[in-house]
């Protein structure tokens, strides 16, 4: 029986080596865990280098494309002849002042038309100078108005500075008066508690 109850013994974990175990265990979990995420960093950098070249190469191959066809523009510019280029010059030197002169042909002849239909008779002139009168005599009307109106706001204005004034004096004028009042009140007192004393 001794025997058993030394296997017995041997078998049970005590509290030490079972916080040993827990800690070797705790350990591992950290390490695995640790592996993992130093994996993943790993996998993630992996990832964003890929992109970035890919990106890098998609900008570089845009940028030749882009190069490429100002390049060609540029040649096809300069392929236009410079004969070309001085006769649409010359064209252009015939064609302006030829359009500015049957523009203003235009208008000219649109200015007569509108004076002839307006002053054609003696009738519709003297209709066009009584609108003139009615126009003018409105707008002075008008004005008139406008400067009698700020006459008024002056005046009220005026009116109501004087009585601020006025107000202003009287006031003035009643606080000084109890101020000589309360220092006569004062001397009296002052003059009565002396002969008392």
């Amino acid at each position: 029986m001794a025997e058993t109850s030394s296997t017995t013994a041997s078998t049970t974990p005590t509290p030490q080596e079972k916080a040993a175990a827990t800690r070797k265990k705790n350990a591992t979990k950290r390490s695995t865990s640790a592996k993992k995420a130093a994996q993943t960093r790993a996998a993630n950098r992996g990832t964003a280098a890929r992109k970035t070249t890919a990106r890098k190469t998609k900008s570089t191959a845009t940028r030749t494309r882009t190069t490429a066809a100002k390049e060609a523009a540029e040649a096809r510019s300069a392929a236009k002849s410079t004969a070309a280029r001085a006769g649409e010059m010359a064209e252009k030197a015939v064609v302006v002042p030829v359009g500015a002169a049957l523009i203003t042909r235009d208008r000219v002849g649109a200015a007569i038309d509108e004076l002839r239909s307006t002053y054609s008779t003696r009738k519709k002139t003297e209709n066009e100078f009584k609108r003139f009168e009615r126009r003018g005599t409105s707008a002075l009307k008008s004005i008139e108005r406008d400067v009698r109106s700020m006459m008024k706001d002056v005046e009220k204005r005026t009116a109501v500075r004087k009585n601020a004034e006025l107000v202003g004096a009287r006031v003035e004028n009643t606080v000084q008066t109890g101020v000589t009042a309360a220092t006569k009140a004062a001397t009296t007192v002052q003059e009565r508690i002396a002969a008392i004393a």
